[in-house]
């Protein structure tokens, strides 16, 4: 079945190239040649491309055949010109069109290709495209923005993409924004494959819209390009706090209103915020608009919103209660804006005036529902006049009881309360009336005040200590408002170093004097039944709070160790700043007790400090005997020393110690109960000083009583006063007052300036008093907060005189004179009042 096909087809071959008989003419070798592919693509200014061209040889032909290109369109080369292939081979042309070639869809080209005289072609066609253009596109996110009206800034953000090589930067602008809305930047540079981000703000001026279109252009030399946006803009919503979501009145009267800011509101937004406050719950809360916010309130202002609490019936234990809702507008839903309100309420109960053991004192109660302090008023009619001090409770339902005294006697009085809640609530009690009874004690008092002169206000305090004993306080006409005897007591006891507390007690010495034991051995009368000899501290009232007997300390004394019978307290008891007591005894060694002593065999007399805590037990013990010679005796031997004062020096925390029988004040190491006990020095004639400003010895102090301290300093360099008894006064021959020719015994008001390092006494104020007053015993001198000095000279025969005198040491001059006839005030005291802290 081949065999003819093949026959067949040789026959056509022959017959296509002419082929015949052996006979016919001979066959010539040939070629043919191809070009692929059919259509060349170029594009101007592009890559080259290639064109192939292949020889077949025919019959036989082996001659080279060369190739050539015809028909190429301006702009467009080829490489290489030409291709010399043998038959069987291909070769290639590389066609490239200039950027100049003109685009052509279909040109054709012809492959030529010659050898042995023979030429044959090939076709192929051939189209040219234009350049491509670097270009760009570009994109924005987000498709639409939302802003508010002075709210928080949003981003907008352009991507550029390269198309054709693009590679240049492309400067970027929005358009259509409304008023009121900025962008920033400007403008923007972004390069192909990056992108560039615009910040879109809303100022509180913009209008509210919901849905401008914004345009974003993007150019970079003559292109340009655009992509948009949507853009919205709400109305402004600000921020805003509030301090507090709840707030606790506390404690309120019925009847009474209390205004109190219960929150502060701040606008911490751009833009104004709106208030429409409304109260639910209990009606004893209103709103205090006068007080509050208004209904507006400007960004980054802050306002306080006030409430009234009002209440007109008692709550009892369950508070009332009631919620404020500020009502803010513009703000975010969920802003807190509700204020839980609480308080308490009651009635004050009346309070209750009673009379108390003393005439002259009342008792004022009240009962408050609530911790506060009460204050009472009083006076011969409802202006008043005077105060109390201010008492308090710490807790609900406390009762406060004030003795109201400092009143005239027989006198009908009015007073009225005045409470202070501790949250600030104020309230006044009814009015009451009083009348005040006769005086325990009444001195014959004549009082003196020099025309033009303006003595320290206050009272004066005295402790007549012959016939009618005890404590008087005058005011300072010389009218008995206060006085105080002890009960039961007999005459013996005398009531000596009388202060007033801090709490706003009493504290006294009660004794029969400190010679009076000289009967126990010394042949005196032995202390009657009854006698009292204890530090006592009592009330206003004249009950007693607490005291110690003498024969309870010595029991104290001796079970702590001490070889101590104390016989009387007498002259002074001085309170110290941490509560404790610094109090004065006597007690009695038998000359034998000391090897050295010279004279006949004797009792000896002297004193001893104790220092008592808070709880009325001995913590420290000075005892004179241990630290001085007893042969020293200036005066009243065997009464040895007469003490009859203690003062605290807070500066250096030591005591001063007033010796009447060695003519000496002695500064003791005591450092707060830690001291060795040790005398620091010794001030008054044979003591550790030099006199300045003065005449030695006669100038020193003698027999002298309870010096103070003058102003602020009591160490290094300071003041001190005291009352120059002068009863055994020495003169320069070394003679006595009285003795002799010398002068009569005086007595004088020194005021000495202390060095304790130089050692010196200087005399910057030395009152010398005439004979007429000459003081024998007792007696006192102190500083007024005025600036005079007051005295008293106790024991002027059977009177004593009190004086307030200008400081002037040339000329002092007298502003007020109390003269007591037939009594002797032991002490006399400016006080500001009854009451401490209170200055009357």
């Amino acid at each position: 079945m081949r065999a003819p096909i093949l026959a067949l087809s040789f026959a056509a071959l022959c017959f296509a190239l002419g082929c015949g008989t052996s006979s016919g003419p001979a066959v010539l070798p040939n070629f043919t040649i191809a070009a692929a592919p059919s259509t060349v693509a170029l594009q101007s200014g592009g890559s080259a491309q290639a064109l192939t061209v292949t020889v077949a040889s025919v019959n036989g032909s082996t001659s080279p055949v060369a190739i050539a290109l015809t028909g190429l369109p301006s702009g467009v080369t080829v490489s290489p010109s030409t291709l010399s292939l043998s038959p069987g081979q291909l070769g290639q042309f590389l066609l490239a069109a200039s950027n100049s070639a003109a685009p052509t869809s279909s040109t054709m080209v012809t492959v030529s290709g010659a050898a042995d005289s023979t030429t044959h072609t090939a076709v192929a066609a051939l189209s040219i495209s234009a350049a491509p253009v670097p270009d760009f596109t570009m994109t924005a996110a987000p498709s639409s923005v939302a802003l508010q009206s002075g709210g928080s800034a949003r981003s907008f953000t352009v991507t550029t993409t390269a198309v054709n090589g693009f590679n240049s930067p492309v400067t970027v602008t929005l358009s259509g924004l409304p008023s009121g809305v900025t962008a920033t930047p400007s403008t923007l540079s972004v390069t192909p494959g990056q992108l560039g981000q615009f910040t879109l703000a809303a100022s509180t001026a913009a209008g509210t819209t919901s849905g401008a279109t914004i345009t974003a252009t993007g150019t970079s030399a003559s292109l340009s390009h655009t992509t948009t946006a949507t853009l919205s803009i709400a109305p402004a919503i600000s921020n805003a706090t509030i301090s507090a979501t709840s707030f606790d009145f506390g404690n309120d009267l019925v009847g009474n209103t209390v205004t109190k800011s219960v929150v502060t509101v701040t606008n911490t937004g751009v833009t104004a915020i709106t208030l429409t406050p409304v109260l639910s719950g209990d009606t004893s809360y209103s709103i205090a608009t006068a007080s509050s916010c208004g209904a507006n309130l400007a960004a980054g202002a802050s306002c306080t919103e006030s409430v009234n609490y009002a209440p007109t019936t008692a709550s009892g234990t369950t508070p009332q209660t009631a919620t404020l809702n500020l009502g803010l507008g513009n703000v975010p839903a969920g802003t807190p804006q509700t204020v839980s309100l609480t308080g308490v309420s009651a009635t004050l109960p009346q309070g209750t005036v009673s009379s108390t053991n003393n005439p002259q004192v009342a008792l004022y109660s009240m009962t408050l529902p609530f911790p506060g302090s009460v204050t009472v008023s009083f006076g011969t009619d409802t202006t008043y006049g005077r105060q109390t001090w201010t008492q308090s409770t710490n807790h609900a339902g406390g009762t406060v009881n004030i003795f109201v005294a400092g009143m005239l006697a027989n006198t009908a009085y009015h007073m009225q309360a005045s409470v202070q809640f501790q949250n600030g609530v104020t309230a006044t009690d009814a009015d009451h009336t009083f009348t005040s009874g006769t005086p325990l004690l009444v001195p014959n008092l004549t009082v003196t005040t020099t025309p033009g002169m303006t003595p320290q206000s206050g009272l004066e305090e005295l402790t007549p200590i012959v016939g009618s004993k005890g404590i008087v306080v005058t005011d300072l006409q010389g009218n008995v408002v206060w006085s105080y005897v002890l009960p039961n007591a007999p005459s013996t006891d005398d009531i000596e170093g009388v202060k007033l507390l801090p709490n706003g007690h009493f504290l006294i010495t009660i004794g029969e004097g400190s010679t009076y034991t000289f009967g126990v051995g010394f042949g005196g009368p032995a202390s009657p039944a009854g006698a009292i000899i204890a530090i006592r501290e009592m009330d206003l009232a004249g009950n007693i709070v607490r005291e110690i007997s003498a024969s309870e300390l010595t029991d104290e004394l001796q079970a702590a160790g001490y070889n101590l019978n104390l016989q009387q307290f007498h002259h002074d008891v001085t309170p110290l700043p941490n509560g404790h007591w610094l109090v004065l005894s006597n007690t009695s060694r038998p000359s034998s007790d000391f090897p050295s002593f010279v004279g006949s065999p004797t009792q000896i007399l002297g004193d001893v400090v104790i220092d008592l805590d808070q709880n009325l037990q001995p913590v420290w013990v000075w005892n004179e005997f241990d630290h001085l010679d007893v042969n020293r005796h200036p005066m009243g031997f065997p009464d040895w020393t007469h003490t009859n004062a203690i003062v605290y020096t807070p500066d250096d925390h030591n005591i001063l110690i007033s010796m009447r029988h060695q003519n000496w004040v002695l500064k003791v190491d005591y450092n707060d109960g830690a001291g060795t006990g040790n005398i620091l020095w010794r001030l008054g004639e044979g003591g550790d000083f030099t006199l300045q400003g003065g005449t030695d010895p006669t100038d020193w102090n003698y027999a002298q009583h309870a010096p103070a301290i003058v102003g602020p300093t009591s160490a290094g360099i300071f003041s001190l006063i005291l009352m120059d008894n002068g009863d055994d006064r020495m003169f320069p021959d070394g003679n006595l007052c009285g003795t002799g020719s010398e002068p009569a015994c005086y007595s004088t008001v020194p005021v000495f300036q202390i060095n304790e390092t130089a050692k010196t006494a200087n005399l910057t104020f030395h009152q010398v008093l005439p004979t007429a007053l000459y003081n024998t015993f007792g007696g006192n001198a102190e500083p007024l907060d005025n600036g005079n000095y007051e005295y008293d000279l106790c024991g002027v025969g059977a009177n004593s005189d009190i004086f307030e005198v200008t400081p002037d040491n040339a000329n002092p001059t007298t502003v007020w004179h109390m003269h007591m006839t037939g009594n002797n005030a032991y002490r006399g005291f400016r006080i500001p009042s009854l009451y401490p802290g209170v200055q009357w």
